[in-house]
């Protein structure tokens, strides 16, 4: 793509992105890929320079779409990867070859699609924020260039700007509750945006999933023609151990069965995770032969997924995880009770308002002794003092305390657990990745 050298000259990333933060915000769908579609024709299509593996599901998606990445890159391919939302800087969102777009190259993208993106602008509504990311990360692989493109759909699937991309061969991880307000208030209503990714000829590697799902999911593939690889029936995770630091997980994937896989994740859930991410790259790389497994533990030992059960402090201990829809939170507590010992567990713990609030706490009242509600950050966030009303009725009030600002409440949740450090204690901060990225950042986490 041609550049005017001297356009981005004083021009920082973080303008950029106040910029792009004007338009409409990602979790404002808007129903059409026509957008999208008519930028990419713009810029010659760079969504088909190169092989799409797709994702979406209601959790795992991310910490999926970075192993099937971390398993191409070991297989010698050049990689994108487009995930989010972002933990610190936007440019972790688009990844080449395992590295976050530079604060210089991310104007110099902008800069590249920014004509287009305005001259489709002027035709009516204006791209929203999502949108253009997408179109950045399409053209920034186009242009590095890439062999596989890893896309993690921002929301749903079938209008997600990134389902402009033909995926040959689309993940869908474990699909529950969670975006009604987008996606429709049943799991067959979400089950068919999320299908919408499924595209004619490709493969569909498709993890467990409740009844009702499956046979949406199932009816949408064959309906396309699409291959279908499903999660208990032609692959599984075989055998599981917790590990120092992980697990040891043994994998039937398309290929064969690979044994002592070493996965540097906590949970039963990141095993499946990686079990889907391995299918998903034989599917690609070898149409279901093995891969060479020196290559898949070397790649799995180098799995990484920030903000997910990431342990980020010490004495007492402080991990940070993501979770925001019930069945996020019921994983996670499930991977916290097997690896560590703990005791007694603070929570720090802000949410968006249109989650099922209820929900997520009701999950969370086993593994807590103590709640301190915070401020989640963003317009969406809900307002602590509600927040606080909401979790005395699950927790009662003796075990719930309020603090506004997210460092005042890690402070306040440190002191309430600090007195069980020797016997094992710990502080969870969880309920809003936007909470976790906050709480990485003020804790040094960058």
């Amino acid at each position: 793509m041609s550049r005017d050298p001297d356009a981005t000259v004083g021009l920082t990333a973080d303008e950029v992105y106040r910029q792009i933060l004007t338009r409409a915000p990602e979790h404002d769908i808007d129903p059409t890929l026509d957008r999208v579609a008519a930028v990419c024709d713009l810029l010659g299509d760079p969504q088909r320079a190169y092989r799409v593996v797709h994702l979406t599901g209601t959790n795992g998606k991310t910490s999926t779409a970075r192993m099937v990445e971390r398993l191409l890159r070991e297989l010698g391919l050049r990689t994108g990867l487009f995930t989010s939302p972002h933990l610190t800087q936007v440019g972790e969102r688009i990844t080449i070859d395992g590295e976050p777009l530079s604060d210089e190259r991310f104007v110099e993208v902008w800069e590249d699609v920014r004509p287009y993106v305005e001259m489709i602008d002027q035709r009516g509504t204006r791209l929203s924020f999502f949108e253009v990311l997408t179109v950045m990360a399409f053209a920034a692989f186009a242009d590095a260039p890439v062999d596989v493109a890893v896309v993690e759909v921002g929301l749903g699937g079938r209008w997600d700007s990134t389902n402009v991309a033909d995926g040959q061969v689309a993940v869908i991880t474990p699909v529950a509750m969670d975006h009604e307000r987008y996606l429709g208030d049943s799991l067959v209503s979400i089950a068919e945006e999320k299908s919408g990714i499924v595209k004619p000829g490709a493969t569909l590697v498709l993890a467990a999933q409740e009844p009702e799902v499956e046979q949406v999911v199932l009816a949408a593939a064959d309906e396309r023609r699409a291959r279908v690889v499903r999660e208990g029936l032609d692959i599984d995770v075989l055998e599981r151990a917790p590990a120092v630091g992980g697990q040891l997980l043994t994998l039937r994937g398309l290929g064969g069965v690979y044994t002592d896989v070493f996965v540097p994740l906590l949970g039963e859930h990141q095993a499946h995770n990686a079990l889907l991410a391995l299918v998903a790259t034989e599917a690609l790389v070898t149409g279901g032969a093995a891969l060479d497994p020196g290559v898949v533990e070397a790649a799995f030992a180098g799995a990484s997924s920030p903000g997910r059960l990431e342990v980020i402090r010490s004495s007492p201990v402080i991990v940070v995880d993501g979770a925001h829809n019930p069945a996020g939170v019921r994983a996670m507590v499930g991977a916290i009770d097997e690896a560590f010992a703990l005791t007694r567990v603070v929570g720090v713990v802000g949410i968006m308002a249109d989650k099922d609030v209820e929900g997520i706490l009701a999950e969370l009242e086993p593994l807590l002794a103590e709640v301190v509600v915070t401020q989640a950050g963003g317009d969406r966030a809900m307002n602590p003092d509600d927040l606080a009303q909401i979790a005395e009725d699950v927790f009662g009030p003796d075990r719930v305390h309020v603090a506004a600002r997210l460092d005042d409440a890690i402070d306040l949740a440190v002191q309430r657990a600090e007195g069980e450090v020797d016997r094992g204690s710990a502080v969870l901060v969880t309920g809003s990745i936007m909470l976790v990225a906050q709480a990485r950042v003020l804790l040094g986490r960058t």
